[in-house]
């Protein structure tokens, strides 16, 4: 892609939403509608919406997730061009936040147009196009702070791993796991 000044380039919002899964991190990457090739979820600034608030936006319409933003500030940027039907490419830059998935709903507005998986930064890294997109997903793992990384395991509700601590109970004779509350 040609290298153009910032100010040429459209500016889109999205989220890399990740998850702890038996003590591993995983990132959901979606399917482009047109292409089916693995993105993430990401969309067009929305007036009166900061762009934290438009990369979660993105992530319920595109991939049915509900969670929360990680961090104060973005993972950083990547750039690719879009290509609309009949129109020449427009040149759009990315700016990328981490979201902290805490369920995936079982309907959402785009579910039956695009697929969504779950993969580790280092199996989903390769299926990306935009080599900027595979940096960022590569660093999510020290991007994140220590505390941000609780032991889960699978909801029972809907079969995605929550972020946030289980607040069950559990029988006296199992051991605790860190990073959990009882």
């Amino acid at each position: 892609m040609a290298k153009l000044p910032k100010k040429h380039m459209a500016r889109q919002y999205g989220a890399l939403p990740f998850r702890w899964f038996d003590d591993k991190l995983e990132v959901m990457l979606i399917t482009s509608r047109d292409t089916g090739r693995w993105i993430i979820p990401k969309g067009w600034p929305i007036e009166k919406l900061k762009p934290r608030q438009v990369a979660m936006v993105e992530a319920y319409e595109e991939a049915g997730l509900r969670g929360k933003i990680f961090g104060k500030k973005s993972l950083g940027r990547y750039r690719y061009s879009k290509f609309i039907e009949d129109e020449r490419p427009i040149d759009c830059e990315v700016t990328v936040f981490a979201m902290r998935v805490e369920r995936q709903l079982k309907k959402w507005p785009e579910r039956s147009q695009r697929e969504t998986r779950w993969f580790s930064p280092e199996a989903a890294a390769p299926l990306l196009s935009e080599p900027e997109l595979k940096t960022i997903v590569l660093a999510l793992p020290t991007s994140l702070e220590p505390k941000a990384m609780p032991v889960i395991g699978p909801d029972d509700r809907d079969g995605v791993a929550s972020s946030v601590p289980s607040r069950r109970k559990k029988p006296a004779s199992c051991p605790r796991k860190r990073g959990v509350d009882q």
